[in-house]
């Protein structure tokens, strides 16, 4: 409302709030108009810093006797200017988190009240199988299977819509007018293969839901998994078998083709980008030690143009070279387990070129049929074949919107 315009609008907005007191002043992203002063290539004329210096000279020595209260909202409260959240002006700040368990079901109901349902629906399993969605998400998430129901000709939104609903936000649209050569299906295929038969295998892994190898989005194939919990801290564990999954793309192409393609480079990219925060913020490497630097300042505010790293030559390059260990040692855990289960890799990829998507549990048990023996056993065995727990009407489309939950294999160097 106000960029553009000037600092005539805010005196306008508070001068109304005055002789409608007592008032509150609402103001929607304020990022917008509220970023630090005196960073970028603009300066004090800049139209946005007069319309902040305006804001702050209003909300400066408020009368209690006023009757006004301000109250804004923002997804960035880290490049606001200090001066508006000194004591005075936005001096509370409520954090408004991603709803959990508990709190997406009744989102879901809201959002389903005026809809038609039909009788296999269960909410309860739609929110166990959406971790990370905000209430917006689930808002597009219920209004993506309306469309989809009234597509097929239902009078009824039924489970099946909410899985096709929840793979076209996730995924993407697939792509029926890309058709696979031969060569390249056998390829995608034992590339998820790797994936999925990492995901299964690895202890710490998040439990394996769906794997496709029909093109979707930006990438021709796609390896599902799911948190069993909420997770707010990751152990390093998690966080290494992670990239183990991550690599089994690549090392599957390099023990079944012995060479390599282009369609491993999102998963390298996230691997390195996993790995430096390994090294350089969680202070998970021993010879750098118990020192973390944070990521470089933004350029738009000015933080990096005339940006200097706080550590020497010699531990960027102590830096450099143990991201790289990291990634080669989860490379050769990969191989090694790869190995190892070379015929469960084998029956995953011919069930793929057959199938074109399967579930979790049945991955899980092809893999366990090629070991001659159930790899997991007990509970932990339960834990890893979690589509079963969600019930069979998901038929393993339920997916995590987290980055260690899903693998792709792109469209050369620009994949998803």
């Amino acid at each position: 409302m106000f960029v553009g315009v000037g600092a005539s609008r805010v005196r306008d907005l508070f001068q109304t709030a005055r002789k409608q007191a007592p008032a509150i002043i609402f103001v929607d992203e304020i990022d917008s108009i509220g970023r630090k002063r005196g960073a970028g290539l603009g300066g004090g004329h800049d139209e946005r810093e007069q319309t902040l210096n305006q804001m702050l000279s209003e909300m400066d020595g408020f009368d209690v006797a006023e009757g006004i209260v301000v109250m804004a909202a923002t997804n960035r409260p880290d490049i606001l200017d200090p001066a508006l959240l000194r004591p005075g002006r936005f001096d509370r700040q409520i954090v408004v988190p991603l709803p959990d368990l508990d709190e997406r079901l009744p989102i879901l109901q809201v959002h389903c009240r005026d809809k038609r349902m039909g009788p296999d629906l269960d909410l309860s399993i739609i929110a166990r199988g959406t971790p990370g969605m905000s209430g917006a998400d689930l808002a597009n998430l219920v209004n993506e299977a309306a469309l989809h129901a009234v597509r097929r000709g239902s009078q009824f939104i039924e489970m099946r819509d909410f899985d096709a609903a929840r793979d076209r936000i996730l995924m993407g649209q697939p792509r029926d007018s890309l058709v696979l050569s031969d060569l390249e299906k056998a390829r995608v295929a034992y590339h998820e293969g790797g994936h999925a038969v990492l995901a299964y295998v690895l202890t710490h892994a998040d439990p394996l839901l769906k794997v496709s190898i029909i093109p979707t989005g930006l990438a021709l194939g796609v390896t599902q998994q799911l948190p069993t919990e909420e997770r707010h801290i990751y152990p390093r564990e998690y966080i290494e078998d992670a990239l183990v999954v991550r690599m089994g793309g690549r090392v599957a192409e390099m023990l079944v083709y012995g060479d390599l393609s282009t369609g491993a480079s999102d998963d390298l990219q996230r691997n390195t980008e996993l790995a430096r925060k390994m090294v350089r913020e969680w202070g998970m490497s021993e010879r750098v030690g118990p020192m973390a630097w944070g990521s470089q300042g933004m350029v738009f505010l000015g933080e990096d143009l005339m940006h200097t790293r706080d550590y020497s030559e010699d531990t960027s390059r102590v830096v450099d070279e143990e991201v790289a260990r990291i990634l080669r040692e989860q490379e050769a855990r990969a191989t090694a387990v790869l190995r190892e289960h070379r015929g469960g890799l084998e029956a995953v990829a011919h069930a793929l070129l057959e199938f074109e998507k399967v579930d979790g549990a049945e991955i899980g048990r092809l893999v366990d049929v090629a070991y001659g023996r159930p790899v997991h056993g007990g509970a932990e065995g339960e834990e890893k074949l979690v589509t079963e727990r969600y019930a069979p009407s998901l038929s393993g489309t339920v997916m995590a919107p987290a980055s260690p939950g899903m693998s792709t294999t792109g469209v050369g160097p620009t994949e998803v």
